[in-house]
């Protein structure tokens, strides 16, 4: 911090909160400088050689010189793995108490005065030295960690540690939350620590609101996830592997995580990509049920009541399908207030609610964790009072920056504190806003300067352990998601909450979506955007999407392959300057089309939902989901499966009116021509502006909603109203059968809904379409749609 940073900030930010800006940069360097002692000298540390272990229910403890290793394999196939200690327990990712060791397992020795663990799925090999091995049940190594090593502080304090792995020479890596650059994470260093980038960030930006760490290895022998329980700041470097290198030999891949300090812990889970995810789910929370409304259109405005109906207005004028109005969102200077401030420009709140609801549109509140300082804030002053705020190492409040002066921060890892903003959430609610956007929440004190977060000498409760933000930077988002979710279900527990934070962490899909922040609006921005949402949907979020926004002045083109991409996205929301009606009556009618489309799917988005709670697969999937033995699929990044049946290409680059499309193996059907063609390989398919290529699996049963709805009814943006699905089928290819699941929505409530299976074939030149039920096959009641004949 010099004079050149003083001028930064105020030439970016005004000469009054530049000078803030610079205080508060100041504050946190000075916190820091006092209230983290320095590391001085360090001591290495290694496991030393195995000494003796502890056989026990599902695994066991082997002892080694100079630490000792716990593993457990729990019923449902998941490793337990902890160094020093370390159990599964306390934790922020796991739902509720860690699952329950596998009685039919055990430790028992190995060759080499190693031991092992041997269950229905895998193999746990533990050498002597403290590598440990994940394989198969016939043998195939999938994973093997070598020992780890510890920097232990001689003074005392947290030691940090790296665990280097080897993968196989073919594996592919994914995950690490969301990232830009991928879906596939190539050579080199990923940091896991939430950060707010810059606005307009792309696939060069790295790292982004959400990290995790959670990797997802494809490989030829087999797919697994493995888990660092750890929520300090750390960086994940990969390098993949190669075949053929090294006279001859195969080179293996590597992954290597090394953090600053934390439990070395972590989960292994194995198995075909669908069972891992279902098992990720079972061990971090089911996801969130999104009310029906939520996977409609929806739209941000940055204006007051007279801003939100004009724009209600224009979208039934036009035709437009709207299940949401976004309001209260800020900018670099205005940060979105806590629940409890006042909205400008909405004297009649609850008024405006109830008629837009009325019309079948909810009203969403922006929401920032920053609290005004001021003398006059009412909610500043009660939280403060009860010491609700995170303090310094001296038990000070930590003062930060919003656009709206100098902000405390509350601490969301005191149950105290989640309670207290639960209430204020449920306030909202009352008042009327059928959902919470919460942004700012990395959490994030305006600066122009790096490291745009609170000090990390800053404390905080950490559900009564103690400690600091070096440990709970990471999860103040997912804390702060979990306090809106249960205030709003408290106040409304026959409505299913609508939650979609910026930050988060592993399990913040127990309490609802994420959004992926401000994308940059150029081209650049369509790949950083399919890349978050599959990454997030591997690491077990699967309900995300971007923003289609139009603040770098976007051409139509642009716009529409943005819009075209966001309509089979599970969220999808256009940003006040990506209105249709701005770019003239062509745009609007290309428009039109894409979001009438995205409304007679919300059936099958409905039914996704509800696989995703029920087994934790995501919806939009990566080509290889069902397989990830295809290496062609495997290194595909352009495309992606939505749900089981869809396969959906965008266009990525201007100019483009074709673009090649990788297939899976079986007969896809392009849903506009009805064309067939035959994967795997790789086929050129028709990409006019107007549409993007679009693709059924042969054999295909999709829930749509009836054509005969009225296009532009703002009510029927999710598709979901009783009585108006119908079926959609895809014809099968000769000899082969299809099929599909259908969850008919209960409402907005928590109803259990019935899974209805559907079969198809093919009996004398026409498709016979039927429902499997306990009994056998039944007739199919409503509407039903066969496409594909020739």
């Amino acid at each position: 911090m010099d004079g050149r940073d003083l001028v930064r900030a105020v030439t970016t930010l005004g000469t009054a909160q530049g000078l803030r800006v610079m205080r508060s940069a100041w504050r946190r360097h000075r916190a820091d400088a006092t209230g983290l002692p320095p590391r001085g000298a360090e001591r290495a540390r290694v496991p030393g050689p195995a000494e003796g272990a502890e056989p026990l229910p599902g695994g066991g403890t082997v002892r080694f010189a100079r630490s000792e290793l716990h593993i457990i394999v729990t019923v449902g196939g998941a490793v337990f793995r902890g160094w020093d200690g370390a159990r599964p327990e306390p934790s922020y990712a796991l739902a509720g108490p860690p699952p329950e060791p596998d009685p039919r397992a055990g430790l028992e020795p190995d060759k080499d005065g190693g031991w092992q663990v041997v269950s229905e799925r895998l193999t746990v090999v533990v050498s002597r030295h403290g590598a440990v091995e994940i394989r198969t049940p016939g043998g195939v190594v999938l994973r093997r960690d070598l020992p780890p090593r510890w920097w232990e502080p001689v003074e005392g304090g947290p030691a940090r540690w790296v665990q280097r792995s080897e993968i196989a020479a073919d594996a592919r890596l994914f995950g690490l939350g969301g990232r830009a650059s991928g879906p596939r994470l190539r050579d080199g260093t990923y940091r896991l620590w939430n950060t707010a980038p810059r606005a307009g960030f792309g696939p060069g930006d790295d790292p982004l609101h959400v990290t995790m760490p959670v990797q997802t290895v494809v490989a030829d022998a087999g797919c697994h996830l493995a888990f660092h329980d750890n929520t300090w700041d750390g960086r994940v470097i990969v390098r993949e592997g190669r075949e053929g290198a090294g006279s001859g030999h195969d080179r293996p891949g590597t992954v290597e995580v090394r953090m600053d300090g934390g439990p070395l812990r972590s989960w292994v889970l194995v198995g075909p990509p669908a069972r891992v995810l279902g098992g990720w789910a079972q061990l971090t929370g089911a996801p969130a049920l999104p009310p029906s409304w939520a996977l409609g259109p929806q739209h941000v405005r940055p204006g007051g009541e007279e801003d939100v109906r004009r724009a209600v207005d224009a979208h039934r004028e036009h035709g437009l399908p709207l299940s949401a109005v976004h309001v209260g969102g800020g900018g670099p200077r205005r940060a979105p207030a806590g629940p409890a401030a006042d909205l400008e420009g909405f004297p009649r709140l609850s008024a405006l609610a109830k008629d837009l609801r009325d019309d079948g549109v909810r009203l969403v509140r922006a929401v920032g964790p920053a609290v005004g300082a001021g003398p006059m804030e009412a909610l500043y002053g009660h939280g403060s009072a009860a010491g609700l705020f995170v303090r310094d190492a001296g038990g000070a409040e930590v003062r930060g920056v919003s656009g709206r002066g100098d902000c405390v921060f509350p601490d969301f890892t005191d149950p105290r504190v989640r309670e207290w903003w639960g209430e204020l959430s449920g306030q909202g609610a009352s008042e009327g806003f059928a959902g919470m956007w919460l942004d700012g929440n990395e959490p994030v004190s305006c600066t122009v300067f790096a490291g745009a977060t609170l000090p990390r000498s800053s404390r905080h409760v950490l559900e009564g352990r103690g400690g600091d933000h070096r440990e709970a930077h990471n999860v103040y988002g997912l804390a702060m998601a979990r306090a809106a979710y249960e205030g709003m279900r408290g106040v409304f527990p026959e409505e299913r909450p609508f939650v979609v934070s910026r930050s988060g962490w592993a399990g913040m899909q127990r309490y609802g979506g994420a959004w992926a922040g401000d994308v940059t609006a150029g081209w650049p921005g369509l790949r950083a955007s399919l890349s978050l949402v599959l990454g997030l949907g591997l690491c077990g979020v699967p309900y995300s999407g971007p923003d289609v926004d139009g603040d770098d002045g976007p051409s139509a083109e642009l716009f529409l392959r943005r819009l075209q991409l966001s309509s089979y996205m599970p969220l999808l929301r256009m940003r006040a300057s990506a209105s249709p009606w701005v770019y003239g009556p062509e745009v609007m009618a290309q428009a039109r089309a894409v979001l009438v489309e995205r409304r007679r799917l919300g059936p099958y988005f409905m039914t996704l939902a509800h696989l995703a709670r029920l087994a934790g697969a995501p919806y939009v999937r990566p080509l290889w989901w069902r397989s990830p033995g295809d290496r062609a699929l495997r290194d595909c990044e352009d495309a992606f499966l939505l749900g089981d049946s869809l396969l959906v290409a965008p266009v990525l680059e201007p100019g483009a009116d074709r673009r090649a499309v990788r297939l899976p193996r079986g007969r896809w059907y392009d849903t506009h021509s009805g064309r067939p063609y035959d994967g795997p390989g790789q086929v050129l398919v028709d990409a006019p502006l107007s549409r993007i290529p679009v693709l059924a699996r042969a054999g295909a049963v999709l829930p749509v909603l009836d054509d005969g709805g009225a296009q532009g009814d703002a009510s029927q943006a999710a598709g979901t109203r009783t009585g108006r699905v119908g079926l959609e089928v895809w014809a099968p290819a000769a000899g082969r059968r299809g099929g599909g699941l259908v969850v008919r929505d209960a409402g907005e409530g928590w109803a259990e809904p019935e899974i209805e299976r559907y079969t198809s074939r093919l009996a004398g030149g026409r498709v016979v379409v039927e429902r499997a039920t306990d009994d056998g096959q039944s007739a199919v009641e409503g509407p039903v749609r066969v496409r594909g004949l020739e």
